[in-house]
């Protein structure tokens, strides 16, 4: 039986992690990066892809809309959807910030989210199963040398946060599974070892609950 999953965030170290351990793992999946659309950034790092790639304008519900049916398309079944929040720094002065960089900002690094988890919602609440993950990677101070303050990292987390936190005790929970992955430690390899464990441990006592991974220790809350 396939197994499909549509990992979607923006390029990153954690990104690339998530899904070389998917195709370790046998599973069949298609990604969807958030474009690197930001004036004066670089092109992010680059994931070696054995999925499929599929195009994503956060920013559209139509694209939301299409990025799932493509999904499904392209894997036969989606059964699991990874969202990951590893989100680029913007070290500059707000005067400094273009006009069309803060709508890039709020369109593609927190208000795309809604746009797809919507869809994904829709899709899994229709067929009664499915599993939702959203990944975050806080592991940035958020403040800059010379005083640079971060204006994107820090207020993209928190809103990923925020919503996710909403998910986890929505009555969305009692269609589908919903969790919640964290950790501020910089072992994207381990992190993603641990995300995909809970995910095939397939318990429901993991549903609507945040999942941190620790040296320490791995903590549900």
């Amino acid at each position: 039986m396939t197994r499909g999953i549509l990992i979607a965030g923006n390029e990153s170290a954690l990104s690339t992690a998530v899904c070389t351990e998917a195709a370790k793992r046998g599973f069949s999946y298609a990604v969807a990066f958030i474009p690197n659309r930001l004036s004066g950034q670089d092109a992010g790092i680059s994931v070696p892809l054995s999925g499929n790639q599929l195009k994503w304008n956060p920013g559209s519900p139509i694209s939301a809309r299409t990025l799932v049916l493509a999904a499904e398309n392209r894997l036969e079944k989606m059964n699991y959807a990874i969202l990951v929040c590893a989100p680029p720094s913007v070290r500059k002065q707000p005067d400094e910030l273009a006009s069309t960089d803060i709508e890039i900002m709020v369109n593609d690094y927190i208000k795309g989210w809604f746009f797809l988890v919507k869809e994904i919602a829709t899709l899994f609440k229709e067929r009664k199963t499915g599993v939702l993950s959203l990944v975050l990677g806080d592991n940035a101070a958020g403040n800059g040398k010379n005083g640079s303050i971060d204006l994107l990292y820090p207020s993209a987390v928190a809103s990923f946060r925020a919503f996710a936190q909403g998910l986890l005790t929505s009555p969305l929970c009692e269609s589908f599974q919903i969790m919640s992955f964290y950790s501020d430690l910089n072992d994207d390899t381990a992190f993603s070892n641990f995300i995909f464990k809970i995910i095939e441990d397939n318990n429901k006592k993991n549903n609507s609950k945040w999942h941190k991974y620790s040296k320490l220790g791995i903590f549900g809350r």
